[in-house]
C-alpha cells in the first residue's frame, strides 16, 4: 500500500529533496502576485487585469486561450479585462496557472519523448476532469477550470523526478519494465521513499496553491484516504483512467496504472459510461492540440 501524503516524516524528507534541487521552477510573479490580490475581498476587476497585463506574453497568451475552441465563445474577447468579465476571474487564474506550469518544465534531449508523452497524457487527463466535473455534478461540487488545472499538473511530482533526479528516474523506469504488474507508486517509493503523488502535494503547497488542489494531486491515487481535497482526488483519479484507457502510451507506463480503490463505485460508474466517457473524451482532446500551442508557446 503507499504510504500516506501526511505522514510527517515523508513530508519532511521530500521538503528537503525539494530545497536542494537547484534552478526548480517556480510559478511566474504574475501567478504570486494574483493569489495575494485574490485574498483582498476589495480587488477589482481591474486591479487584476492590470497585474496579468505587465506581462505581456501572459496577456497574449490569455487572450489567444479565451478566444480559442478552449472556450468557444461566440464573439471575441479583446482585453483580459474583458476575458475575466466573459470567462471569470477563477477560469482566468488557472489559464495563467496553467500557461506557467507548461512553460517550467522543458525537455532536454535526453528526455523529450517522455516530456511529450507527459503533457499529452497531463492534458488528456485536464480534459477529462473538465467533462467529468460537468457530467457528475450530483457528486460535488467541481469547478470545471480548477479541476482541468488540477487535471493538467496532476502528475508534476514525475516530471520533477525525470527533470532533477534522472538517476532515480531510469531506476524507476527499469523496475516498472522488469515487473508488469508492479504499481508506479510502490515502484518509485522503493527508489526514493516516496511517490510523484506526495511530491506534487509538497510542491504545490510551496507555490501556495490552494490546499484542495495541492491534496488532489497528492491524494489521486487514493483518494479513500481522508484528505481535503472535497472529492476532487476521486474526479481526478476517475480522469486519469479514462485518459489512460483513451490513450495508452508506454512511455508514461500505462500498463502500470491501476484504478485506485472506490473510484468506479464513488461515481457508480458502469462499463457503458466508461465507454461513453471516452468517446467524449476523444472529441474534446481535438482542442489539446491549440492548448498546447499557445499555453506552452514562447510567445
Amino acid at each position: 500500500m503507499a504510504t500516506t501524503t501526511t505522514e510527517p516524516g515523508v513530508e519532511k524528507k521530500i521538503n528537503q529533496i525539494i530545497g536542494n534541487i537547484r534552478n526548480l521552477p517556480t510559478p511566474p510573479i504574475v501567478f504570486e502576485q494574483i493569489q495575494k490580490v485574490l485574498q483582498d475581498p476589495d480587488a477589482s476587476v481591474g486591479h487584476i487585469a492590470n497585474i496579468i497585463s505587465e506581462d505581456p506574453a501572459m496577456s497574449v497568451k490569455v487572450l489567444k486561450l479565451t478566444n480559442s475552441a478552449f472556450y468557444g465563445l461566440s464573439r471575441e474577447v479583446e482585453s483580459v479585462k474583458h476575458a475575466i468579465m466573459i470567462i471569470g476571474l477563477e477560469a482566468v487564474k488557472n489559464l495563467v496557472l496553467s500557461a506557467s506550469v507548461l512553460n517550467m518544465f522543458k525537455a532536454d534531449d535526453t528526455n523529450k519523448e517522455f516530456h511529450e508523452a507527459f503533457w499529452r497524457h497531463s492534458l488528456a487527463v485536464a480534459f477529462a476532469s473538465r467533462l467529468l466535473a460537468t457530467k457528475f455534478k450530483k457528486y460535488g461540487t467541481f469547478n470545471p477550470d480548477a479541476v482541468f488545472t488540477s487535471g493538467l499538473i496532476h502528475d508534476i511530482g514525475k516530471i520533477v523526478i525525470c527533470c532533477f533526479m534522472p538517476k532515480e528516474h531510469q531506476q524507476i523506469m527499469v523496475s516498472l519494465g522488469a515487473v508488469d504488474d508492479l504499481d508506479i507508486t510502490k515502484a518509485e517509493e522503493d527508489v526514493l521513499g516516496f511517490n510523484h503523488a506526495q511530491l506534487g502535494r509538497q510542491l504545490a503547497l510551496q507555490w501556495k496553491l490552494p490546499d484542495r488542489m495541492a491534496d488532489t494531486l497528492g491524494f489521486h491515487h487514493y483518494p479513500k484516504q481522508e484528505n481535503t481535497s472535497d472529492n476532487h482526488a476521486f474526479l481526478i483519479a476517475l480522469a486519469n483512467n479514462i485518459a489512460h484507457l483513451c490513450f495508452p502510451s508506454t512511455e508514461i507506463n500505462n500498463s502500470h496504472f491501476k484504478v485506485p480503490d472506490g473510484v468506479y463505485e464513488f461515481f457508480e460508474m458502469t462499463e457503458p459510461l466508461v465507454e461513453e466517457s471516452k468517446v467524449e473524451l476523444f472529441e474534446e482532446y481535438m482542442k489539446a492540440e491549440t492548448f498546447m500551442q499557445i499555453a506552452g508557446g514562447s510567445d
